[in-house]
């Protein structure tokens, strides 16, 4: 049974939130949470809350496995873009140059990969049948 954590208007770009939810993404949490504890990107820590939520969400729907046993891995993360603050900076000769403030939206989706996973191959009919 998976579960998922969301985190909008992070006041970060998301190009540079995604550069680290590469790094995650697929791997199982345990090892994902000790790659986001010693990046240096600013959006780690951030990464790192949101997967922490994504875990205690989990642990909410399942309260009688273990999260040891569960053995969790991140099935999906995507940062969309989120809402832009646009500023003015004053430029010469009386103009003004635009600066756009980003912002993201982050979702994580965790799963257990103790459970089956069943291939798509068996589940659909063939079309010569």
């Amino acid at each position: 049974m998976e579960a998922v954590a969301k985190l909008n208007d992070v006041p970060t770009s998301p190009r540079k939130m995604r550069l680290v939810a590469d790094l995650i993404r697929g791997q199982r949490v345990s090892r994902a949470l000790g790659l986001l504890k010693y990046q240096p990107q600013a959006g780690a820590a951030t990464l790192q809350k949101v997967l922490l939520s994504a875990v205690a969400n989990w642990q909410q729907k399942n309260e009688d496995a273990r999260i040891e046993d569960a053995d969790l891995y991140i099935k999906t993360i995507f940062v969309d873009g989120g809402p832009m603050l646009k500023r003015l900076r004053p430029a010469p000769q009386g103009r003004g140059h635009r600066i756009r403030k980003r912002s993201n939206h982050i979702t994580i989706v965790v799963d257990s990969a103790a459970q089956p996973v069943l291939d798509e191959a068996t589940t659909q009919p063939s079309e010569n049948e």
